[in-house]
């Protein structure tokens, strides 16, 4: 008898389960935005220091892509996401309870292992219980669920803090993310087989009988465009997850006088605009049967917009705001990586090259936020405001021009990557 293939309930149901965990995921990754001046203040850090307490996330976030991805094509999503989802309850744990730096560093670091897996195993999950022609759409998807995490991460905790305080909204969310633990363990299946299902997996192996470790990495790292999405769309995720992620609210409150809740309401609105557009690129590139024109498109596009924040003072608010947007629109096109990563190499190899693409996509925010921090320390001209530094337009100038730099140098990877024509390799 032949089984029908899962209905589209039951697999964006198994999908959205692991989608509430990369929303809690996304959440974390940009709540050091909000709670900067208390974090500040509550540890003594610098700018460089508060930089690198964020980007503890992305150190261990993007340290376990690899691994991540030869794990889920290995067993399978399942285990990943219920232990990811109960390892970040014990970090968040830890960090809302922390007594110094040393020891929010390792929860942001607990946290940021935990996340890792969540992207990497929903892509899994979409190959096994979606059409192919749903994998792009269901990365968007993926993207703007995250973001709806940073926009709860963006008004609501600023008005939860101040209500609440920093420590106790952290503890809260370490039992939120235990109860999706749990969740995820009884919903989630790797495969629509187990639960009598088709599989819409083009290949006859199961993740437990696909090949060593080391034979796929090996298999997915000779092909050129994953060395090169490993570097090049990280230039369009360094902007939002370094501006909308961490420095973009000070930014904001010390240059144009929004208060701290105005801010990350900007900031939040520029995550949305990230994800958001992703569904449209995803549509655009499948139409067009191309996706290194539209990424390149979105590179240029962002570069101009980024000039005039980044060199122009004293903007209309409104004037800013529409430009933030506009650049988070513009970013929205390093969604792409995840399709093109996918149709470079064979299927069996999908897990192992969307945890590299995810790696590099995490880079940017790895490596900006804390350069951010160092650069604004090199500028600093010794005044505090409220118990914290306070940094000129010319400083914030000087560390946002880095990302221009690095936007140029993706162009020119881009320029040598193989065009997959949306279409599997074989």
């Amino acid at each position: 008898m032949t089984r029908s293939v899962p209905p589209a309930s039951a697999a964006w149901l198994v999908w959205g389960m692991g989608a509430c965990f990369y929303l809690i995921a996304f959440y974390q990754r940009v709540a050091p935005a909000v709670l900067a001046q208390d974090l500040s203040r509550d540890f003594n850090l610098s700018a460089a220091a508060l930089g690198n307490l964020s980007a503890f996330y992305f150190y261990s976030y993007v340290a376990g892509q690899i691994p991540t991805g030869l794990a889920a094509d290995r067993w399978g999503p399942r285990r990943l996401l219920a232990a990811g989802a109960a390892v970040m309850a014990l970090g968040t744990l830890a960090f809302g309870l922390a007594p110094n730096a040393i020891v929010a560093n390792a929860g942001r670091l607990l946290i940021g292992a935990a996340g890792g897996v969540a992207f990497v195993a929903m892509l899994k999950i979409a190959t096994h219980w979606m059409v192919p022609r749903q994998f792009a759409y269901a990365s968007a998807t993926a993207l703007f669920i995250g973001v709806c995490g940073a926009t709860l991460a963006g008004a609501p905790l600023s008005f939860a803090v101040a209500h609440f305080g920093w420590r106790s909204v952290m503890v809260a969310s370490a039992i939120a993310t235990g109860l999706v633990a749990v969740a995820i363990w009884f919903v989630v299946r790797d495969d629509p087989t187990e639960r009598g299902y088709a599989s819409h997996f083009p290949e006859a192996a199961k993740p437990h009988e696909s090949v060593s470790a080391l034979h796929a990495l090996r298999e997915v790292l000779r092909h050129r465009n994953m060395w090169i999405l490993l570097v090049g769309p990280a230039a369009l995720s360094a902007i939002v997850l370094s501006f909308a992620g961490l420095w973009g609210v000070p930014f904001l409150v010390m240059h144009y006088n929004f208060t701290t809740a105005e801010a990350a309401g900007v900031a939040s609105l520029m995550m949305i605009a990230w994800s958001v557009s992703g569904l449209g690129y995803g549509a655009l590139s499948e139409k067009l049967g191309r996706r290194k024109p539209v990424m390149m498109g979105g590179i240029v596009a962002a570069m101009l917009l980024w000039s005039i924040v980044v060199f122009v003072p004293g903007l209309d608010r409104a004037v800013l705001i529409a430009l933030l947007v506009a650049v988070g629109v513009s970013c929205g096109a390093f969604i792409l990586t995840f399709p093109l990563a996918k149709e470079s190499v064979p299927s069996r190899f999908g897990g192992t090259a969307s945890g590299i693409a995810n790696m590099g996509v995490m880079i940017g925010g790895m490596l900006m936020q804390p350069l951010v921090g160092v650069v604004l320390d090199r500028h600093w001209a010794g005044v505090m405001a409220n118990g914290a530094r306070w940094y000129d337009f010319d400083a914030f100038r000087a560390a946002f021009s880095a990302m221009l730099v690095w936007c140029a140098i993706s162009l020119v990877l881009l320029a040598f990557a193989r065009e997959s024509h949306c279409r599997q390799a074989a």
